[in-house]
């Protein structure tokens, strides 16, 4: 083994984290990081299976750990051999903790940018270990964001992606509590040749007025909108101590859908959490309906350490999995129905390094032999097959 390998687990944030500890340490030399994620225990198995492999791989490199998981299981992880040391979560894109010099590192030449524009979180949902991982928001400031998008710009991307852990609270530690919707209208009008922007998952009860205006009328801003949504029965959204209800994220799907009919919704939802009735339960299934759930990202419940979620009385870990069973059976007929709706019309497709490309609404296509990466064209799909337009 010769240059480092970065290995990223869990969320988009992680994996624009993993791009940037990449090219930070491109002058290293046997040396493995794990970038982990802890937002379930499942989360926490692949990490440390992945730490395993990776010493199994690389028998005589340095293996370093960071991310969500090297903060809340550090006692855990670190009593693996397989661990050479750590380096904290709010540190790993910090040169000095990895002690490198302090050099700007290029942007990786991809198609589609992920910037993180905020990181961390201060909210105190009952099921998530996060903040513990992550510490309080904090945000990038406008100008800083706009050098971001430009240098992913000049390498080359087509497609920029605004991520972090709730981005939506992005501009709250700023001086003027400045809206979400300000910076992506920063963007946009700073960067009129960037063909797309495209939002991460954002909270719809802080989704401020100007980024609605922009999700529903700017046709540069991806008609793809992910919630985080975590569950459709009133009770249990109040027991996970989130801020909206229900009828909130309908209200806001229907007002958008009627101001822009091609807006593909993606959700987060969590199957069988504490206290979870079958009447919840169904709640939860029809919320896929309500919405039409297109990216649906669901997750069985598992207890975190240390949540007050882990204190209330749990699912039986068998009906957590049929839950989760017939929530992704659910999610996936729905996105069947909405792929298959898609044939036969033309779309923009933005060209990827695998054959394939995505359209405004993320549908993925398979695309001709030949077809240049981060071209963006025009495709017209003849069948839907095996998740693909083709």
């Amino acid at each position: 083994m010769s240059a480092p390998q970065v290995i990223s687990l869990g969320c988009r944030l992680n994996i624009s984290e993993s791009e940037q500890i990449r090219a930070m340490l491109a002058q290293e030399r046997d040396l493995v990081v794990v970038n982990s994620c802890a937002v379930t225990s499942e989360a926490v198995r692949q990490t440390r299976q992945a730490i395993r492999r990776a010493r199994r791989d690389n028998p005589a490199a340095r293996l370093l750990v960071t991310g969500c998981a090297a903060e809340v299981e550090r006692e855990q992880l670190a009593a693996m051999p397989e661990v050479d040391g750590f380096v904290a979560n709010t540190a790993k894109l910090d040169p000095r903790a990895w002690n490198v010099p302090a050099a700007v590192p290029a942007p990786q030449d991809r198609t589609r940018a992920f910037i993180a524009v905020q990181n961390g979180c201060d909210h105190a949902c009952t099921f998530c270990i996060i903040p513990q991982g992550r510490g309080a928001s904090r945000s990038l400031t406008i100008a800083q964001v706009l050098a971001e998008v430009e240098r992913h710009l000049e390498y080359g991307a087509s497609e920029v992606v605004l991520t972090g852990v709730d981005v939506t609270s992005w501009g709250h530690d700023l001086p003027g509590n400045q809206p979400l919707g300000e910076l992506v209208q920063a963007v946009l009008d700073t960067f009129p040749n960037l063909a797309r922007l495209r939002m991460s998952s954002l909270d719809g009860i802080e989704i401020d007025p100007l980024l609605f205006e922009l999700f529903a009328g700017e046709q540069r801003l991806m008609p793809h909108l992910h919630l985080s949504l975590q569950h459709g029965h009133n009770l249990v959204l109040k027991r996970m101590k989130r801020r909206h209800l229900r009828q909130h994220a309908v209200d806001l799907v229907e007002r958008l859908v009627a101001l822009r009919p091609d807006l593909a919704v993606g959700a987060d939802l969590i199957a069988g959490f504490p206290t979870e009735t079958d009447d919840h339960h169904a709640a939860n299934l029809s919320i896929v309906r309500d919405l039409r759930i297109v990216h649906g990202h669901i997750f069985p419940y598992s207890p975190r350490p240390g949540t007050p979620a882990e204190r209330m009385p749990q699912v039986d870990r068998e009906t957590v999995k049929r839950r989760a069973a017939e929530l992704r059976a659910v999610a996936t007929q729905t996105r069947d129905e909405w792929l298959a709706s898609l044939v036969d019309k033309p779309h923009s497709v933005l060209a990827e390094r695998d054959g394939t490309g995505y359209t405004p609404h993320f549908a993925r296509v398979a695309l001709p032999h030949g077809t240049t990466p981060g071209e963006i064209l025009t495709v017209t799909p003849q069948r839907y097959e095996n998740g693909l337009l083709q």
